[in-house]
């Protein structure tokens, strides 16, 4: 199922595909603190356009806990990029030089043209404020591991969910499950049109809020995103927004004992720092996640 794929949309996979990435990567998890030779003599390009630290690194970290190489860049400074190199030119020279591409871009289908021009699978490791899969398959991943199960429960999205890509990819992946899902956020940063139509025309049940406090008491998991700042064309429309939601222990207060709060990181503001001493906070758990959740990926795509 997994043999040779891009993976560019949160859309592209299936339930049971999930599952057995979910089962690989539990079984990674043993090899994630030291090193395995599952794929000596495999090389990892990545082509990273845009400023990445957990996305990065973890995908250089598991490919080399499983054995292999890793080359590319991390921004166009000092690269060809710089010089005027197109996007298809890149992915064509790394295309050469290994056996699978993870791509970073700011702007939207840069994945997608990559693995048009690329006869390497290539990972979309998010691109534009659309689609970043690979995050939303760590996040339902997490969820799996801490309930061991995602069905059945009452997932919170708050924050900017029009320009966080992982809350569209979420989103995406969570039609595969049975979930209820309260969207908090200021009218206008509710999801995207074309996102709330898909998940509608999937099934999923959904309710959009304005207040966190209304629904805190029922939910399992609590999915916090930053307000995206450098999403914004209007400064002044940032500035009106920033700070609209933030978790803090007396947010938590009327929350059910077993919520789990998750968070993709970076945060600025949006989670108080005395919430990572609560038996709340995953997200660093989470984000180390990434390492056994990408090995599985990647020795599933390449093996």
């Amino acid at each position: 199922m997994w043999r040779g794929r891009d993976v560019i949309s949160a859309r592209d996979f299936s339930r049971k595909e999930l599952e057995e990435l979910f089962e690989v990567a539990k079984y990674m998890e043993k090899y994630a603190k030291s090193r395995v030779n599952f794929l000596k003599g495999k090389i990892l390009a990545t082509a990273f356009f845009e400023p990445s630290t957990r996305t990065r690194i973890s995908f250089e970290v598991a490919m080399k806990k499983l054995g292999g190489d890793v080359v590319g860049f991390w921004g166009p400074e000092g690269t060809s990029v710089e010089k005027g190199e197109t996007l298809a030119d890149a992915v064509r020279m790394l295309d050469a030089y290994s056996d699978i591409i993870v791509v970073r871009h700011k702007y939207e289908g840069a994945a997608k043209l990559a693995a048009e021009v690329a006869e390497s699978p290539v990972i979309n490791g998010g691109d534009g404020g659309f689609n970043h899969p690979t995050q939303a398959m760590l996040d339902v991943y997490t969820i799996w591991r801490e309930f061991g199960t995602v069905d059945g429960l009452r997932v919170g999205l708050v924050g900017d969910l029009r320009h966080a890509r992982t809350i569209n990819s979420l989103l995406e992946i969570f039609t595969n499950f049975n979930v209820e899902i309260s969207l908090v956020s200021p009218d206008f940063l509710r999801p995207r049109t074309e996102t709330i139509d898909y998940i509608h025309s999937r099934g999923v049940k959904y309710s959009f809020h304005t207040s966190l406090e209304e629904v805190i008491h029922t939910l399992d998991v609590l999915y916090v995103v930053r307000i995206q700042k450098e999403r914004f064309i209007d400064p002044l429309e940032y500035e009106r927004v920033k700070g609209s939601y933030r978790v803090t222990q007396e947010t938590l207060k009327n929350a059910k004992k077993n919520l789990i709060l998750m968070h993709p990181l970076p945060r600025v503001d949006e989670i108080d720092y005395r919430v990572d001493y609560t038996p709340h906070a995953r997200y660093f758990k989470q984000a180390a996640l990434g390492v056994p959740l990408r090995m599985a990926l990647i020795y599933l795509i390449i093996s």
